[in-house]
């Protein structure tokens, strides 16, 4: 069996990533205007709660980091579907690129500090949650920027929750729902899955 760095990206690697932001960024245009009925919900409950409704921006990164593994994945897979959802419009046009890098690079951060070794369920979710905290603070700078404690707070604290259960757990069940179908044998994340049954 050839030898291969762990941080060297494969060609596989490249296309599941790609196929991943892709996928993601389907989900990001749909969910560009169908957050806008929770949202409006929302927003009169308590200022800035409209937060919890972020994590489906959040889970591209997440979902490359866990499957791909490889430094540069989860900014890689958020970049592109952040691209993707900015050319084909959206109501805050370039600047989702901004969003994009920002919520790649939370989530990225978290996997570097565990060196690219552990990619268990409370790495997940803690890559979700600074996704998230990542994707508070750009919007609250960005998009918000008169806006009070008690908002700035509840929005960051939202958007952070949002990151570390939807973007977190759910790409963990995802990552491990494909695992076991076997879609995932040319990764690591495929293997271990098979070593655990």
């Amino acid at each position: 069996m050839p030898s291969t760095a762990p941080t060297t990206w494969r060609v596989v690697d490249i296309v599941v990533a790609s196929v991943i932001a892709v996928a993601c960024a389907v989900l990001f245009i749909i969910w560009n205007f169908a957050y806008e009925g929770p949202s409006a919900l929302l927003k009169p409950l308590l200022p800035g709660l409209q937060g919890l409704l972020a994590g489906p921006w959040l889970m591209a990164g997440v979902l490359a980091g866990l499957i791909i593994r490889k430094p540069g994945a989860a900014l890689y897979a958020e970049m592109v579907a952040a691209s993707i959802s900015a050319l084909v419009g959206n109501q805050w046009s370039a600047l989702t690129l901004v969003s994009g890098l920002v919520q790649g690079l939370g989530a990225e951060l978290v996997f570097l500090v565990f060196l690219y070794k552990v990619f268990n369920l409370p790495v997940a979710v803690l890559a979700g949650a600074v996704a998230g905290l990542a994707c508070g603070i750009n919007d609250r700078v960005l998009w918000y920027p008169g806006a009070d404690t008690l908002f700035t707070s509840v929005y960051i604290t939202s958007t952070t929750l949002s990151g570390a259960v939807i973007a977190g757990v759910g790409s963990w069940a995802i990552a491990a729902a494909l695992a076991k179908t076997g879609a995932l044998n040319r990764f690591a994340a495929g293997r271990a899955a098979t070593t655990r049954v």
